[in-house]
């Protein structure tokens, strides 16, 4: 645990020289994620029915009782692990990979989000040029040949990096506009060095302002399923899960937002919303 002055942090949108990183990040924020996601599909009444019935039949055509039970097995976690959506993508996404290219800020002056630790502190924070990974110089250069529409960055949505020193500490996604004053959180990383400090409620909580400002009225966050840790965070700032609130039987624009499913259709996230 690293202690992180919190009005030293700028929050600003990722660009093409952050992605490996903004990877990299992901994919240790990540780490057991689609593992424990595949469990909580194996553990469902109905999936254990069927892998009994599959078990069933392989037993009349092999001897052995373990290799029946444990091909059916095999075979769906081989399914699951190709069909859902890789570490370095976006679970709560109903694209199995982000274009981090699209998302990417190409502006001459950086966007940021307010910090208002900053004024109470009194102080601003130094934007620094970004600590490049080994290896990655070419691939820098093969995305930068790419070419970006208006269109693909507009579809793409946003990511944003907190930055310190130019260090990224985490980062926040949110998916492009698919209705009118609805804004949608998919994927809130931070460093595993840095949590606990504040750092995602203040990524949070500042994107929250810039999309009321921006004319938003609610947020949603899809958070992937068996996570207690991202529930629990998320009902700390005030959201609430769908499905659980009194007065959402009046409300049709809850009844738009529905989790991502997977095999059968088993839910892979909650969602949880805030009216801001």
């Amino acid at each position: 645990m690293v202690r992180l002055e919190l009005d030293q942090v700028v929050m600003r949108r990722m660009k093409e020289d952050d992605i490996e990183m903004v990877k990299a990040l992901i994919k240790e924020g990540c780490e057991g994620t689609e593992n424990r996601l595949i469990l909580h599909i194996l553990t469902r009444p109905l999936c254990l029915f069927i892998l009994a019935v599959f078990s069933s039949i392989l037993r009349c055509l092999v001897h052995s009782f373990i290799l029946a039970l444990a091909i059916p097995v095999f075979l769906l976690i081989v399914f699951l692990k190709i069909t859902m959506p890789r570490s370095t993508g976006v679970l709560g996404s109903s694209r199995p990979y982000w274009d981090y290219v699209g998302s990417s800020y190409r502006g001459m002056q950086d966007e940021t989000l307010q910090n208002p630790y900053c004024r109470i502190s009194g102080k601003t924070p130094l934007i620094k040029k970004s600590r490049s990974r080994i290896g990655s110089k070419d691939k820098d250069k093969e995305m930068s040949t790419e070419k970006v529409t208006p269109e693909r960055e507009q579809a793409a949505g946003q990511v944003w990096v907190a930055d310190c020193e130019g260090e990224i500490l985490g980062c926040i996604f949110r998916e492009a506009e698919a209705r009118a004053g609805i804004r949608r959180i998919c994927r809130l990383v931070t460093g595993c060095w840095y949590r606990r400090e504040g750092l995602g409620r203040l990524l949070v909580q500042s994107l929250e302002q810039r999309e009321r400002e921006t004319g938003a009225h609610r947020v949603y966050a899809h958070v992937p399923y068996p996570s207690k840790v991202g529930e629990a965070f998320f009902k700390k700032l005030g959201y609430r899960q769908l499905g659980e609130g009194t007065d959402e039987e009046d409300d049709k624009e809850v009844k738009l937002e529905s989790p991502e499913r997977g095999f059968l259709g088993y839910p892979l996230t909650k969602v949880f919303y805030k009216d801001v």
